[in-house]
């Protein structure tokens, strides 16, 4: 039995409850290992990752956490739980500086944070040096960073990614890929969803693979590499 961090079963979620997305999903997140959902457009990947944070309703089915359920709470209430969410799109405050959407997360105006603020700059050095630009400016690597470091200001044990290298070069990706993987390094549990499925594949310790809202197949990563079977679920 794996040592399970959160555990999502016969998860029935979606929109509509009419129409869910979902039909009944069960995934098991390991404790400081990187979990990769992949699957076809249209596959429920996102919903779920959705699902878990409060974004998207759920219906029937159990998302759990430390015992707790995670089911009907509000995306504002990850943090109690001990979790981030990084989403897509919209994940930093773009007409902001890089210094000041970090802040908003610190709440720097108490000197408490201080040494956490400065702990952020020296695990992104990158950042360290766009403090005062605008994270608009930044490129698109650079903004998956800030996005990043915004979520683990929280200092959460779970952070849920969806689709961080969306529109980024191939050596951007596996940049961000890469880095996100040594999180777990740190006690991070990482549930990250992918459309860069190679990759992703190359850094993930273990895989699920959704289909029209359906688990599909899941095993270690290492193991899925190669696999035909994943091009005929794409298919």
């Amino acid at each position: 039995m794996i040592d399970a961090v959160l555990e999502v079963n016969d998860l029935v979620a979606g929109y509509d409850p009419d129409f869910p997305i979902l039909h009944g999903i069960n995934i098991q997140i390991k404790r400081n290992a990187l979990t990769l959902v992949i699957g076809p457009n249209g596959a429920g990947k996102s919903t779920l990752i959705k699902a878990i944070a409060g974004v998207v309703p759920s219906f029937s089915g159990e998302i759990q956490t430390g015992g707790k359920s995670l089911r009907g709470i509000r995306p504002d209430q990850l943090g109690e739980f001990g979790i981030s969410y990084v989403p897509q799109t919209e994940n930093i405050f773009r007409n902001l500086s890089v210094k000041r959407n970090i802040e908003l997360i610190l709440g720097l105006a108490a000197q408490k944070h201080s040494g956490q603020f400065e702990e952020l700059m020296n695990l992104f050095p990158a950042l360290s040096e766009k403090l005062t630009a605008k994270a608009s400016t930044l490129s698109g690597g650079q903004r998956q960073m800030l996005a990043l470091a915004m979520a683990l200001a929280k200092k959460p044990s779970i952070l849920l990614m969806d689709e961080p290298s969306a529109g980024l070069s191939p050596k951007v990706a596996e940049e961000v890929l890469t880095f996100t993987k040594s999180l777990t390094k740190q006690q991070v549990t990482i549930i990250l969803v992918e459309q860069n499925v190679k990759q992703a594949l190359a850094v993930a310790d273990h895989c699920y693979i959704l289909a029209e809202g359906r688990n599909q197949l899941d095993d270690a990563a290492k193991k899925l590499i190669g696999n035909p079977l994943i091009s005929e679920i794409f298919m």
